[in-house]
């Protein structure tokens, strides 16, 4: 069997698990060019392996993002008997520093707010309404990118305060109940979208751009871009990384996880709410948010001390 086919079978096995498979099946055909697609699955070196994981550059995290898509294919292919072994490297290279999200501040949230009526000197496609309403269901709700600009006119619920979505990154459902300032948000929203695009029937996608098109997950992103560097909220100049839109979704969880702790909740009894609220498939990944920044850490250890004296019920 060659490469492309045997991609393929494995990619649409994953997604009978229910994952998406975005991110490998990209690395997959990745993969697939970078040696040959019609290349039999028993003639791929090692040596051409090690070639495409260490690309031109020095080793990022990308190496082994790339090592462990590789990895879950070949092992694939061993178990149905097209490979004896997987033709992977032994030794893996240190990985490097893991990648810190951006917690914006106040400060900075304000500054991008503040920036979105004079940033149109870009080009964008993306009216100053829209993302601002983008951003502030973003950071309102946590909703991914993603998840929000698939939102259908049907999918707001601006009367009960609900948000429907659907197909998200685990191929489910989930129901989302905003806050009174976010439904205000979104109707003033809805309002000026009424009077400045065409009627949007039930199906159409409640955020549309210019001339009532739907909005690419690239387009907002390069939007949002334009937009915090026009607003000067960034990393330091030496930084690899900048703040990215997403980032709006880890500042919504850790700001809700300090405002719980400020309030002397019950935060691990709490956090499996924010696990369900995000449409985590796994807790673990809404338990990193506890670490991610200093004030949370702070947070935290008080509550312990407090628990140790006998002060607190909670830990």
């Amino acid at each position: 069997m060659n490469l492309h086919e045997l991609v393929t079978q494995y990619v649409a096995f994953r997604q009978t698990l229910g994952e998406r498979c975005l991110t490998n099946e990209r690395l997959l055909r990745s993969f697939c060019r970078a040696v040959g697609p019609q290349t039999c699955v028993t003639r791929i070196q090692a040596d051409a392996v090690t070639a495409f994981l260490d690309g031109t550059g020095p080793v990022t995290s990308a190496w082994h993002s790339k090592y462990h898509a590789l990895k879950g294919f070949f092992r694939f292919a061993v178990s149905r008997g097209y490979l004896a072994e997987a033709p992977l490297p032994k030794v893996l290279p240190k990985r490097a520093p893991g990648f810190l999200p951006y917690i914006y501040s106040r400060d900075d949230l304000r500054r991008l707010l503040d920036a979105i009526p004079s940033y149109r000197r870009y080009r964008t496609r993306i009216e100053p309404p829209t993302l601002r309403a983008l951003l502030l269901l973003l950071y309102g709700a946590g909703l991914r990118a993603r998840e929000a600009l698939q939102l259908s006119v049907a999918d707001v619920d601006l009367a009960n305060a609900l948000l429907t979505v659907r197909d998200t990154k685990f191929f489910k459902c989930r129901l989302v109940p905003i806050s009174q300032h976010l439904t205000g948000v979104l109707t003033e929203y809805a309002r000026w979208r009424a009077d400045a695009q065409p009627p949007a029937g039930a199906e159409r996608r409640f955020f549309l751009g210019k001339r009532g098109a739907p909005i690419h997950l690239d387009t907002l992103e390069a939007a949002f871009q334009k937009l915090r560097e026009h607003a000067g909220v960034c990393r330091s100049a030496d930084a690899r990384y900048q703040p990215r839109l997403h980032d709006l979704r880890h500042t919504f969880a850790v700001h809700r996880l300090l405002a719980w702790y400020r309030q002397g909740a019950d935060v691990q009894r709490l956090l499996h709410h924010l696990s369900v609220y995000l449409g985590h498939a796994h807790l673990a990944a809404t338990q990193v948010y506890l670490t991610m920044t200093p004030e949370l850490l702070r947070q935290a250890g008080a509550r312990f001390e407090r628990y140790a004296r006998g002060e607190d019920c909670h830990v």
